[in-house]
């Protein structure tokens, strides 16, 4: 199995030209299917573990996410980029003391939010918050890659103008890496990628989204591609289809459309004998 260090450097390696898929597992078992359907690198997503645990997205404590990063950045071969939402800290030594803990524990990557408790910093404050972020990954010495993320359209401000801004400004903090989840038609894709160049730009691919491809969006310029909670939210909606048509019909047939048990019990086997070899 690789080490943390070669990891970083592989993650590094990937962003250096092309495009890619990064997809979110929440769990151990989700991150090594991923890796065995041959993804090369994977993202942590904040709203599929925290519904794993019976909470809402945001309602996870640092010490419960650090723990959760460690255990997916150690659970396969593949570098791992941390959804660590606004940096569990209201206070700029508090943001590096978080980004150093998420250091430790083994991440590839993280991106830090410009919003929490659904409502954005201003533009000074969460230049600030890279800036901090940027420093910690800098003293730590690892080759670390930072995201900054513009919120806006997801807390009620799509205004793609603010967006632009706030990526370039963070870019100037730092950031190696740009992101401004809910952004979807090809419009705001193109003149994000174009403003922001050379800086290369994360694009979260979710439902609502126009029905672009990975070339797609190569074609438009993105260079890396997250799906965020959608698959964990896909498996939730099979359970809360099914579970919901047992109580309601008393009937079992949506049963059927389950993952094969056999399946599930060859790769997981396989997968632990090559780990204990």
């Amino acid at each position: 199995m690789p080490t943390i260090a070669d990891k970083r450097k592989t993650f590094r390696a990937l962003h250096q030209s092309g495009c890619f898929v990064i997809p979110n597992p929440w769990d151990v078992g989700s991150a090594r299917y991923l890796q065995h359907l041959g993804f090369k690198a994977l993202a942590s997503t904040s709203a599929g573990f925290a519904f794993s645990q019976g909470r809402p997205d945001g309602a996870v404590t640092r010490d419960m996410k650090l723990a959760h990063l460690h255990e997916l950045a150690h659970a396969s071969d593949l570098p791992l980029n941390a959804d660590f939402e606004a940096g569990y800290a209201d206070d700029l030594a508090g943001v590096m003391e978080s980004v150093r803990l998420a250091i430790d524990a083994g991440v590839s990557g993280l991106s830090i939010e410009d919003g929490a408790d659904r409502k954005l910093y201003s533009i000074e404050d969460a230049v600030a918050r890279v800036r901090a972020a940027r420093a910690a990954i800098d003293r730590a010495g690892d080759d670390v890659l930072l995201v900054g993320r513009a919120e806006c359209f997801l807390l009620g401000r799509p205004d793609l103008d603010e967006t632009i801004a706030r990526l370039k400004a963070y870019a100037n903090a730092g950031a190696d890496w740009l992101y401004a989840p809910g952004i979807k038609t090809r419009e705001q894709i193109t003149a994000i990628v174009t403003a922001v160049a050379p800086k290369p730009v994360n694009l979260l691919m979710s439902s609502g989204a126009d029905p672009l491809t990975v070339a797609d969006l190569a074609a438009l310029g993105v260079r890396r591609i997250s799906v965020g909670g959608a698959l964990a939210r896909v498996g939730w909606g099979a359970v809360m289809r099914v579970a919901k048509q047992i109580a309601t019909e008393g009937r079992f047939d949506g049963l059927n459309d389950s993952a094969s048990g056999a399946e599930l019990n060859a790769l997981f086997r396989d997968d632990l004998k090559k780990r204990l070899s």
